[in-house]
């Protein structure tokens, strides 16, 4: 499937941002200026079932698919967070992007640290005092593109990797230089789990106290982090 994008910046580098479940292209509203300013090309992504991408099959490999379907081989920098992390490894090979961070991914589903899809599923109706309760970190513009990426969001895609699909897809290796970016605590990525990613050959770096959409709850933090990588 191909999928709705939105660009930032017309630089002659390309940047690639897939966002986490229940969410959009929107999700990136400060990360992709940023990185159109680094001289980047910034490309951002609507997963099937979010945004104004279509609906239908879902599955962990099917993001994938339509990320390569989509986006361009060959780009300097591809970023992925939560369900996009585990969408871009999947898809890394083929994309080949020259360097890959992995945002807090969601690779060990299997492993008793994913939330009950349930549980994303209900979180639709959040209402803006939830979101700001559990978010006290974010800002006001950040609360509206929850609202607004939830109400187009398709709760399927939670139930997709719910059951026998919640197993574990950490890669063996990192295909392409590769960065793990991890929220601190990470309910995805557990220290045991940080020191295996290291031993495999991916840079692991922790946001100290960021929730798990590190990019919306320390912008700062996470733009830190990308010292070296950007």
């Amino acid at each position: 499937m191909k999928l709705n994008t939105h660009v930032w910046g017309s630089g002659d580098r390309t940047a690639l941002l897939v966002h986490g479940i229940m969410s959009d292209h929107r999700t990136w509203r400060r990360v992709g200026p940023a990185l159109a300013d680094l001289g980047y090309r910034v490309i951002g992504v609507d997963l099937r079932g979010h945004g104004e991408s279509g609906r239908g099959a879902y599955s962990a490999e099917i993001f994938a698919d339509d990320l390569v379907e989509t986006l361009p081989a060959g780009a300097e920098l591809a970023i992925g967070h939560s369900l996009g992390g585990m969408a871009l490894s999947l898809a890394v090979e083929r994309l080949a992007p020259v360097r890959a961070v992995y945002s807090d991914p969601a690779w060990a589903l299997g492993q008793g640290m994913s939330v009950d899809p349930a549980v994303f599923v209900e979180f639709r109706h959040a209402t803006r005092e939830m979101i700001a309760g559990l978010n006290p970190r974010w800002e006001e513009a950040d609360i509206d593109v929850e609202l607004a990426t939830l109400a187009a969001w398709d709760p399927q895609t939670a139930l997709s990797l719910a059951g026998e699909n919640a197993i574990d897809r950490i890669p063996e290796r990192p295909v392409v230089p590769s960065l793990v970016q991890a929220a601190d605590p990470s309910f995805l990525i557990s220290e045991d789990l940080k020191e295996d990613l290291a031993g495999r050959g991916f840079e692991v770096r922790t946001v100290k106290g960021a929730g798990h959409t590190v990019h919306r709850d320390d912008f700062d933090g996470f733009m830190a982090s990308l010292d070296g990588w950007v």
